[in-house]
């Protein structure tokens, strides 16, 4: 850690970015040291490829965060957060590989360890818990923004506490946010209380997509664009959704299909899609997500693909057997 720490004390222009289509712990973590890194003077400009989800939008300073990366050779170092590889970033993936000093902060077991240097800890549970620890190496003091995104990260990826990273650690953190200004109440409130008319008619849409494996284990929902056209939704608004076909009785790993944007691969009959997976913890998905060349964590993981609707449920559907 501290070579990484020597780094950013000596670096003038600091570039971060996260993986596209955020959580809540990338935003967090994101948002939370960028924040630390203008506090000792740092010139921090924090980039997304997409839009922040709407139930983040409460988060201080969360307009600091940008879609557009900016002059990408005027960085000597670039912080990557939450992502298992570069290529997750989006678009401008290999311009920033070529930035002087690239830093790659995460906590998936599947990480590439791309980058000059890696701070990584699968144990973590959240990239915000790692990043906590290195602003409390470079002894920043926590002020109340800072404390709002490192306790939502933690908060999000460990479901309000109720997954099985959560750890006594976790708490640790959380309490001494807590301390430091950020409010568990207005937290939970925008993340999982408020939700708006259009994604409640997403939500009816997918309800009608799902469909469940002969023996009930494993179950998928679809969505595609014109859903997300026809209920006024942005790609944002899916956060969170997929628990929902995951709380089903007897349901072991859920599968959301996302239809992306861009469409067709030239060459390939297929269309672009994104599969997002959870798991109740008695199925290790980033085991699934890694055999389609994507990873993730045991209970949370994903992966693109080129293929056919029916022919990528098919696949999906035939792992059933194995979640016996």
């Amino acid at each position: 850690m501290k070579q990484i720490t020597d780094q950013l004390i000596k670096s003038k222009q600091v570039l971060l970015a996260s993986h596209i289509n955020p959580d809540g712990d990338a935003i967090g973590a994101m948002l939370g040291l960028g924040l630390a890194l203008e506090s000792i003077k740092k010139k921090a400009h924090l980039y997304n490829q997409s839009a922040m989800p709407a139930v983040y939008q409460f988060l201080p300073s969360i307009h600091r965060i940008k879609q557009d990366p900016g002059d990408l050779a005027s960085y000597d170092t670039a912080i990557i957060l939450d992502c298992s590889d570069l290529q997750r970033i989006g678009d401008h993936a290999e311009a920033v590989s070529r930035i002087p000093t690239v830093i790659n902060i995460d906590h998936h077991v599947t990480n590439n360890r791309f980058g000059n240097y890696q701070l990584i800890d699968a144990k973590a549970s959240a990239t915000a818990e790692i990043v906590y620890r290195l602003i409390r190496e470079m002894n920043i003091p926590f002020n109340t923004s800072m404390a709002y995104a490192i306790y939502t990260g933690i908060m999000a990826d460990t479901g309000s506490f109720r997954f099985s990273n959560t750890t006594q650690e976790a708490f640790r953190i959380s309490h001494e946010m807590v301390a430091a200004g950020a409010d568990p109440h207005t937290v939970a409130h925008h993340v999982y209380e408020t939700i708006s008319l259009n994604r409640i008619k997403l939500l009816t849409m997918l309800f009608d997509t799902i469909e469940l494996s002969e023996d009930g284990a494993f179950s998928i929902m679809t969505l595609t664009q014109n859903m997300l056209n026809a209920s006024g939704t942005e790609i944002a608004d899916v956060n969170g959704l997929i628990n929902y076909a995951k709380r089903i009785e007897s349901v072991k790993v859920a599968a959301l299909l996302y239809e992306r944007r861009n469409g067709k691969k030239p060459g390939s009959a297929g269309s672009h899609y994104h599969v997002s997976l959870r798991s109740d913890g008695s199925v290790n998905v980033s085991r699934i997500a890694a055999a389609f060349g994507g990873g993730g964590h045991a209970s949370a993981a994903g992966f693109d693909i080129y293929t056919t609707l029916p022919e990528l449920k098919k696949q999906l559907l035939s792992m059933s057997s194995r979640l016996r």
